[in-house]
């Protein structure tokens, strides 16, 4: 009876360690399917909506609290996008909503002042317009970003089919320009340091992102890189100081402690939308103490890895190090930040189409792929969080591939 077993469940463990099934054909036939429903799903919500409101909530949701804050900014109030209650009122009288006042839905401002231009100048347009202009103007970079670093047919596809940006749309997001951003920063480095060093200052407007990238250009020794990125985010403050005036500094800091005790630790966006191991910890009901101590243990994993890629010099391993330990850094990580995860998906898919794919990876590429479609859904109806098991199974292929010793067998 064992020996009739034995090749059936060899044949089980084959389909996903060697997933030989994940062949050209699929990867770029199932993209399409995915697209051709995200454009069938944009099209019913912006047929139902009336005024930029569906279903009692805003067309791209978030993307209410960024034009509001810009007709705060050009009604001369820009230090008042960072206090919750104007916010609120601002957003109340946005759109014509059918609802009672509190009943609508509030999104805060969180970013940092230099990003306010961005803001202002979308809110000159009509709500639908500048989500639009928003969304449109930004997708590019991220396509550019995936097709730099990967050049086979079917990537394009591929990216645009990739779950994180149907998210991204839905909450008219900063998910593509802050993948453009890394992505062209990671593919510049080795030759235009300077440039990669002002795109990284650029994607200062997500200060939590920036955890590990100083470790990561000081293990590269990448000092150009370092200078730009520094001057880049001196610049962009000065500026946002002269435009706006300091107190909007003030008033950012002022906000910290409120969007740390009240939108991270209290979590009222929810757990299942936050995509950290400090949100999976709170959602299995842990205290707030010992999520921030599992957050650091996953970081420090993380940071140990970039640590390791960056003293190499292969240019894929250090972009899906450095971007991958930059979501798993950092507690406060939404699903539509996982638009930057395409980016590691992208540098393991290239280095395993150049040297052969390993066991394993095939199956963990995609599982990643899927994530940003299934990590809330999981969350939210059966309470597990599936981001940080999933990107941890994607940390374990890239240092596969770091560790020194014989190669291990490509499939």
């Amino acid at each position: 009876m064992l020996l009739m077993t034995l090749p059936h469940e060899s044949k089980f463990k084959s389909f996903f360690a060697d997933a030989g099934w994940l062949n050209a054909r699929r990867l770029i036939a199932y993209p399409r399917i995915f697209v051709t429903l995200y454009v069938i799903a944009i099209v019913i919500v912006l047929a139902v909506s009336s005024g930029g409101v569906v279903f009692n909530k805003p067309v791209g949701t978030d993307f209410l609290m960024m034009w509001t804050s810009g007709k705060m900014v050009n009604e001369g109030r820009a230090a008042e996008a960072y206090d919750y209650k104007k916010q609120l009122e601002a957003q109340a009288t946005a759109l014509p909503w059918k609802q009672e006042a509190k009943d609508i839905p509030f999104y805060a401002w969180l970013y940092p002042p230099m990003f306010l231009c961005v803001a202002a100048l979308l809110a000159f347009l009509p709500y639908l317009a500048a989500l639009a202009v928003w969304q449109l103007s930004t997708l590019p970079a991220y396509l550019l970003a995936v097709r730099g670093i990967v050049k086979e047919k079917g990537a394009m596809m591929a990216a645009l089919g990739f779950p994180g940006v149907f998210v991204n749309l839905g909450h008219g997001h900063n998910g593509f320009l802050s993948a453009g951003l890394f992505g062209g920063a990671l593919l510049f480095m080795e030759k235009r340091p300077y440039v990669a060093g002002a795109l990284l200052g650029l994607l200062a407007y997500k200060p939590q992102f920036g955890l590990l990238v100083p470790l990561a250009l000081l293990a590269g020794w990448e000092w150009r890189a370092i200078v730009a990125a520094t001057i880049t985010v001196l610049l962009t403050a000065a500026a946002s100081c002269r435009a706006f005036g300091i107190e909007t500094w003030r008033a950012f800091f002022e906000s910290l402690s409120l969007t740390r005790g009240f939108i991270l630790e209290a979590g009222p966006t929810g757990w299942e939308k936050i995509q950290s191991v400090f949100a999976a910890s709170r959602m299995l009901g842990l205290g707030v103490a010992p999520a921030y101590v599992a957050q650091a243990i996953f970081a420090l994993a993380a940071a140990i890895v970039v640590w390791m890629a960056w003293r190499q010099k292969d240019a894929g391993l250090r972009g899906a190090a450095l971007v991958l330990g930059t979501l798993m850094a950092t507690p406060y990580v939404l699903d539509y930040d996982m638009v930057m995860l395409a980016l590691p998906i992208a540098f393991m898919a290239a280095i395993g189409l150049k040297d052969g794919f390993r066991r394993w990876e095939k199956i963990i590429l995609a599982a990643a792929w899927l994530l940003p479609l299934v990590s809330r859904i999981t969350g939210k109806f059966i309470g597990v969080p599936l981001a940080p098991f999933v990107m941890g199974l994607l940390l374990w292929v890239v240092y596969r591939r770091l560790r020194p010793g014989r190669p291990l067998p490509a499939v």
